[in-house]
């Protein structure tokens, strides 16, 4: 994997540590693997991230916070793919969720118009929940399923791959200096 890549964009854990809201956290926080660019601690941080990032719930940043902190991925990475569903990626991810959950259920889509009111939510998000939260599931599985398969065969590509260079060098340079 890019390591070197990963590691420009990633913050200190130190200022992690010391931040004055975290503290609570206690000694939670000092776990390697939080922080570590591992195969294991990388694809486990972009399937959970994933997962929870199609998910049409409030408190996207803690759940994933949480998630990273009992399944000891790396935090940071966690963090940043729940970002995908953001102000204004959501509501084209939740139209295709919602599309795809209708699609599923053998359902015509209605059309409805999304109004921010509490009289909306009461009733009309009550015709469309089963579609969506079917959709959106089906897009968390199985981002989450893909991403984690294709970081471990792209950890072990790479790392194989950089094996091999090393090998290729070692006997040109070792052909180089027998003559």
């Amino acid at each position: 994997m890019p390591r070197k890549f990963l590691k420009r964009w990633m913050p200190d854990p130190k200022k992690i540590r010391e931040r004055p809201g975290l503290q609570f956290l206690g000694k939670l926080l000092h776990d390697p693997n939080l922080f570590h660019l591992n195969r294991h601690s990388v694809s486990v941080a972009f399937m959970v991230g994933l997962f929870i990032c199609f998910l049409p719930i409030p408190g996207q940043l803690p759940l994933a916070a949480a998630a990273a902190l009992i399944l000891r991925c790396n935090l940071p990475i966690t963090i940043a793919l729940i970002w995908i569903s953001n102000p204004l990626t959501f509501p084209v991810i939740f139209y295709a969720a919602y599309k795809v959950g209708a699609w599923m259920l053998q359902r015509p889509a209605s059309n409805f118009n999304f109004e921010a009111s509490w009289e909306w939510f009461t009733s009309g998000f009550l015709t469309i929940w089963q579609p969506l939260v079917l959709g959106c599931l089906s897009f968390s599985l199985i981002s989450a399923l893909t991403s984690y398969c294709l970081i471990q065969w792209f950890w072990r590509w790479h790392v194989s791959d950089r094996w091999r260079q090393r090998r290729l060098v070692r006997s040109k340079r070792k052909s180089d200096t027998s003559l």
